[in-house]
């Protein structure tokens, strides 16, 4: 569901260091396997080989390594992967196979605001709104990596890349290939374009939001891509998603292992994405929404599908479901001030957040299908802790949706087979309508698998919150698939559903709702990131012998790339 695109010229420029200047000429240094390090900046005293980290990666050959040193990087335009002038980006990689490290992830930054601004400004007058386009500007991303397998990027952070009217405002891409024929429109046979990646120890964020068209739209993001792994991440204060796992359809083998998602409208978003596909002992807190696995008609093809690949059997379920969300804990995803996709103007009444984003909740599956939400920790989601629901969009191609479902023009994406088992609720539901409290499903649709609901209990070993969750464990424990009927947990559950998440089902027609508002944004907030986000604690480990890592452990213990 990603932002729309416009076409434009674009000039295309290396990223500079704040200085401005040029690439030296002079040559990297080559090592015993005839792989090159390359060396961006000065590292304690000892000046590299480039002052630009894109020309390290134009010099680049497929196995070389790219050392950045601690300085503000910054962007005056961007570069665009070949025949797509919507994405003009800072740093475009279409090597495969390089290491990209920062010496430190918190002085090495990759930062969208003008040269000659203070580091990651949140000034209006410092912002660069990227290339001129569309009829206004096309924004800027940040990192991209354009179908170039196994690229990993480490120990580094990137801000205040924002969007325009180009596919742009992404941290940091691994992009397969998204909307390729993008002329004409989404592609609902898009192609997997990008195989395997590895991200650790990177910061994604943004100090600036002024309205929609000039705010940072996803943190870490990976689209029309599978195999991959990101750990010890973190993302805030991001439009639409910290986290952005899409269009990889049932061959996403992608995991998200110790990130941190907060301020943000969600944490972690998976549009149509699925099978073997895991989050893990990571943190969603303070977002609009904590995690939300979606189908709809964007990066497509639809729908949202976790079951494994060929009847396959998960080794974390021991089921038919290998998309996973496990050992996570889910808290407090109740703030409405973060940046907007559409704040309204004074006075008016807003017509949507996200189309599948509810305040107050922790977790969502919206017309997703063989999900497994298992061990988490979900507490503090002031409407619901988990919501089940089918996702109503408009249109073809609506792939494994029901097109016309009850009005003309609409495609319904159900929810079913989802499993949510043996999580720990508290202090979920205090918006305090009947319908809150730690979780419920609806369902529209006759004769698809049932969601279940199994082994859930509350802090201290209580009951689950309302009396309708306590029910769904009598009434839908099993997850063997057994065919449902239409329905819900309570019957003002979808009304309650609808009136949180600010919508119109019918458009132009207000929405209702049945027991009262729900919280609605005041004014956007943009938080400063964390003091003690941790760095790697060996840049060294792995790379071949440089002036920068003349003798590194890793060198001495004779290991490889972590991300290989």
């Amino acid at each position: 569901m990603r932002r729309r695109i416009a076409q434009a010229a674009i000039v295309a420029v290396t990223l500079s260091v704040i200085a401005g200047c040029s690439a030296h000429s002079s040559t990297s240094s080559p090592t015993g396997g005839g792989h090159q390090v390359l060396r961006v900046g000065s590292y304690r005293g000892s000046q590299g080989n480039y002052r630009s980290i894109q020309a390290a990666v134009d010099a680049a050959r497929p196995g070389d390594w790219i050392l950045v040193g601690p300085g503000d990087y910054k962007a005056s335009s961007g570069r665009n992967p070949a025949g797509r002038s919507d994405n003009p980006t800072a740093v475009l990689i279409t090597t495969p196979d390089l290491h990209i490290v920062g010496m430190n992830r918190s002085t090495v930054v990759v930062d969208g605001t003008k040269p000659g601004s203070p580091e990651c400004s949140h000034k209006a007058a410092d912002q660069n709104l990227g290339p001129a386009g569309g009829g206004g500007n096309l924004g800027l991303n940040g990192i991209m990596v354009w179908k170039a397998a196994n690229v990993s990027i480490q120990n580094l952070t990137v801000c205040n890349f924002l969007a325009g009217n180009g596919d742009t405002g992404n941290a940091i891409w691994w992009n397969g290939g998204d909307d390729e024929d993008w002329n004409g429109g989404p592609d609902p046979n898009d192609k997997i374009g990008g195989h395997g990646y590895y991200g650790s120890y990177l910061t994604a964020t943004s100090s600036f939001y002024n309205g929609e068209d000039t705010a940072a739209s996803y943190g870490i993001f990976a689209s029309d891509w599978s195999g991959g792994e990101w750990d010890n991440t973190y993302a805030s204060n991001f439009i639409t998603s910290g986290y952005y796992i899409g269009a990889c359809q049932q061959v996403c083998d992608q995991t998200i292992n110790h990130g941190w998602a907060e301020y943000n409208a969600l944490g972690y978003q998976g549009s149509n994405s699925g099978g073997q596909l895991v989050i893990e002992n990571s943190e969603m807190d303070n977002n609009l929404d904590g995690i939300n696995a979606n189908s709809a008609n964007g990066d497509n093809p639809p729908p949202q599908n976790g079951a494994c690949p060929n009847g396959g059997v998960s080794p974390i379920t021991h089921t038919h479901s290998c998309t996973v969300f496990i050992h996570n804990d889910v808290l407090d995803n109740n703030n409405v001030n973060v940046p907007d996709q559409s704040e309204p103007p004074p006075g008016s009444v807003p017509t949507g957040q996200l189309p599948y984003a509810a305040a107050g909740t922790g977790i969502v599956i919206d017309g997703g299908r063989n999900d497994t939400i298992i061990d988490n920790q979900i507490v503090g989601n002031d409407a619901w802790g988990v919501t089940v629901n089918p996702l109503v969009d408009s249109g073809p191609p609506c792939t494994g949706g029901t097109l016309n479902f009850k009005r003309a023009g609409s495609c319904v994406f159900d929810d079913w087979g989802n499993a949510v088992i043996d999580n720990t609720f508290g202090q979920n539901g205090h918006y305090g309508h009947p319908t809150n409290g730690d979780f419920g499903y609806v369902t529209f649709e006759d004769g698809h698998p049932a969601n279940c609901f199994r082994g859930n209990t509350a802090v201290g070993g209580g009951s689950v919150e309302p009396a309708s969750a306590a029910a769904l464990q009598v009434k839908s424990p099993s997850c063997t698939g057994e065919l449902a009927s239409a329905g819900a947990s309570d019957a003002r559950l979808p009304g309650e559903a609808v009136c949180d998440s600010l919508l119109e089902p019918i458009p132009g027609q207000p929405r209702t709702c049945p027991t009262g508002p729900y919280p609605q944004q005041a004014h956007v907030v943009m938080h400063p990131l964390p003091k003690d986000l941790p760095t790697m604690p060996d840049p060294c480990a792995g790379v071949p012998a440089n002036p920068w890592c003349p003798a590194s452990k890793a060198q001495r213990r004779g290991e490889g790339s972590p991300g290989s």
